[in-house]
């Protein structure tokens, strides 16, 4: 039991490390994105706390499982360079008992990251994509930003706002120019500039759209004389809707009891990933004990460059699984378990291949030196 305590605290330890290392690399990583799209004008600032928050359980479900996997091959590559895995296994510490030592604490690692796959991250996407949506559509005068050219990146519209009152939703000054295709195919400009302008609701449709007031409106191609010239009292312009979200987004903003009940590909799909997710952390635990087995000459790191490649690849593979399954390529029986089930023959392979090369070169060798005494 004093050893089962020590080599989890070992394990624990350096995995907490990592996974929190991962963390903050992670999040800087997309808070400079949500900060840049915050700058643009693409992106309320006050949301952009909210998004990190619901985006961490999605994060977390992947995060965990690596960091699990770099703590075993950093303690256990530890214990075997300073001969403590040495001495333990002189004083009777057999490689199962290892494993089972090690299994324990994954075992309850990989409850967790099921429960994070399968209940808080479909709760926190969803969350993250409604407030997304609401942020970037419904409420688009928060991220209006005055005083500053802004770029819509989907369309290539470029608008630009004097004054903006919050309070009652006015913006005064407002300046648009957008790229249109002309009848015969080419390109014209429309600009538009306005006293004031407000975000409205069409009643009967539903639809938002631009109501501007006391303004005039310029369409016609750069460098030519044939546009025109239109002075308007009010114009009113619809706001583009948000475009389709992906199978990914949509699956993984489900909850899982609606993907228990759901037959389509992506629903399967994405119900075999969360699965895949908890399934991952005992396989590539045993992975990592074959992998951290070293010695004084090849150092603590000596394996530590194929481990990852083996924890990408099989990390990939999973990915493409779910890909292939949702678009129907792949059947629902096996689905993506086949992988799972070549990984664990390759754990057991990489943690016993090396015994049975050399219990198998000591048969021959016997073998022949009785051959040649005969």
């Amino acid at each position: 039991m004093i050893l089962f305590r020590y080599l989890a605290r070992e394990v624990l330890i350096a995995m907490l490390a990592v996974t929190f290392s991962l963390m903050v690399i992670i999040v800087s990583s997309r808070f400079v994105k949500y900060l840049a799209e915050v700058a643009q004008g693409d992106l309320a600032a006050e949301v952009l706390f909210q998004i990190l928050l619901y985006r961490l359980p999605n994060f977390l479900e992947v995060i965990i499982p690596m960091g699990l996997f770099i703590g075993i091959l950093l303690a256990y590559g530890r214990l075997y360079v300073d001969s403590e895995m040495t001495v333990m296994r002189a004083c009777g510490f057999s490689r199962a008992r290892l494993i089972a030592y090690t299994l324990g604490p994954a075992l309850l690692i990989g409850v967790l990251v099921g429960w994070i796959s399968m209940y808080v991250s479909p709760a926190g996407i969803q969350a993250y994509q409604e407030l997304l949506q609401d942020s970037k559509s419904s409420d688009s005068l928060k991220v209006a930003v005055e005083g500053r050219f802004r770029v819509d990146r989907s369309t290539g519209q470029v608008t630009y706002i004097e004054r903006l009152q919050r309070e009652g939703g006015v913006m005064h000054g407002i300046f648009l120019a957008e790229t249109q295709e002309s009848e015969d195919g080419g390109p014209r400009l429309e600009l538009i500039a306005a006293a004031t302008g407000q975000f409205e609701v069409d009643k009967a449709s539903g639809q938002r759209f631009l109501a501007l007031d006391q303004g005039v409106r310029y369409l016609g191609r750069a460098g030519e004389l044939d546009y025109q010239v239109v002075r308007f009292k009010r114009l009113g312009q619809w706001l583009e809707q948000e475009g389709p979200v992906s199978y990914r987004q949509e699956a993984d903003g489900l909850p899982t009891a609606v993907l228990w009940k759901s037959s389509e590909p992506e629903h399967v799909a994405a119900l075999q990933w969360r699965i895949s997710l908890a399934l991952l952390v005992p396989i590539i635990a045993v992975i990592a004990i074959a992998m951290s087995e070293t010695d004084h000459r090849r150092g603590r790191y000596g394996k530590m460059f194929p481990a990852f490649v083996i924890y990408l690849v099989y990390l990939v593979a999973l990915n493409a699984g779910r890909d292939a399954l949702a678009r129907g390529t792949l059947p629902a029986w096996p689905g993506i378990w086949w992988i799972h089930a070549i990984f664990a023959v390759l754990a057991v392979v990489l943690l016993y291949g090396p015994s049975w090369v050399r219990r198998w070169r000591a048969g021959s060798l016997t073998i022949g030196a009785a051959d040649a005494q005969a």
